[in-house]
C-alpha cells in the first residue's frame, strides 16, 4: 500500500494537531468547542497540542467564576487533558504581559509522565513569539478558535 493509500485509509497515520485558542472563556462558543474537538482528536490517538494566545490566555485564568454571566465553567476539563495524553499547551509569553499577567495567574495543569515513573509534570509551557513560530510549523494540522 503507498503512502497517500495508507493516510487515506486512516491506518495508524498519526498527524500532528495544534488549536489555537485566541478568544475569551465566555461570550462565544469557540473555547468550549475547541476544547470539545481537542478530545474528540485525542480519542483518535492523534498527535494533539494546545495554544493560547491573545484573549485566549484568558482560558487558562485561575479562579474563574460564571455565576454572574449565567454559563458553566469549563475550565476544571482543562485539569483532565493529561488524561487523554493532551500533555502540550504552549501560553503565548507576549500575550500574558499585553494584559498584565504571568504564568502565576493562571491554573496549574498537570499530567503523568509514563516515561518518568509516572512523575508529575506541567503541561503548560510557556513560549515566546519566535518559539511558537517554529511549534507552528512542525504541525500537519492548525485550527484556530
Amino acid at each position: 500500500m503507498s503512502e497517500q493509500e495508507q493516510e487515506f485509509s486512516g491506518s495508524d497515520v498519526q498527524k500532528k494537531f495544534l488549536y489555537l485558542n485566541r478568544r475569551a472563556p465566555y461570550g462565544t462558543i469557540y473555547a468550549l468547542e475547541s476544547l470539545e474537538v481537542v478530545l474528540i482528536g485525542a480519542a483518535f490517538d492523534q498527535d494533539v497540542s494546545l495554544a493560547f494566545l491573545d484573549d485566549g490566555v484568558y482560558q487558562l485564568l485561575k479562579g474563574q467564576d460564571t455565576k454572574a454571566i449565567g454559563m458553566k465553567n469549563f475550565s476544571p476539563t482543562y485539569r483532565a487533558l493529561g488524561d487523554y495524553e493532551v500533555t502540550k499547551l504552549y501560553v503565548e509569553k507576549e500575550s500574558l504581559e499585553e494584559r498584565g499577567l504571568s504564568i502565576d495567574d493562571l491554573m496549574e495543569i498537570t499530567y503523568e509522565d509514563e516515561d518518568d515513573d509516572w512523575a508529575e509534570k506541567p503541561s503548560i509551557q510557556l513560549v515566546n513569539r519566535s518559539e511558537f513560530a517554529a511549534i507552528m510549523a512542525a504541525q500537519d494540522v492548525i485550527l484556530s478558535f
